[in-house]
């Protein structure tokens, strides 16, 4: 029964489209990063206000909540997780801002922050592709 409670809250917390866990899984793959986690995280300022990143890591905290979802570990700090209540992580492969991870939270005040290749909008932040790990802001 509690773990049956445990999966709810967890699942109730942030999802992955199945598109998404592709692209980490292959990415993870790729560069050979066995044992690491997807790390989603909010960082403030820039790009108008509140950005979310992520990055590849397997350096967790004891105040990390952790869950598994598609075959991929995502990760959130405690700073970060009332923001990711209800977080989706999509993957969109758009003609105009690129192919990329994009964050929807709506218990973030601001946008969706993007994080691929050419993501270019005004509400959105971009970074490189793969190579470990992207982010929108510092963590």
């Amino acid at each position: 029964m509690l773990k049956e409670v445990e999966k709810q809250v967890e699942e109730r917390l942030l999802t992955i489209s199945p598109e998404a866990a592709q692209a980490v899984l292959g990415i993870i793959t790729e560069k050979k990063m066995d044992g690491h986690a997807l790390r989603v995280y909010v960082a403030g300022g820039g790009c108008g206000g509140m950005q979310f990143g992520m990055a590849l890591d397997d350096k967790f905290s004891d105040t990390d909540t952790t869950i598994e979802m598609d075959g991929v570990k995502i990760v959130v700090d405690h700073q970060s997780i009332e923001f990711m209540q209800g977080a989706s992580i999509e993957w969109v492969d758009d003609p105009q801002r690129g192919a990329g991870f994009v964050v929807n939270a709506p218990n973030a005040q601001q946008g969706s922050c993007s994080c691929g290749n050419g993501a270019s909008a005004e509400s959105s932040c971009g970074c490189g592709n793969g190579g470990g790990g992207c982010g929108c802001g510092g963590h």
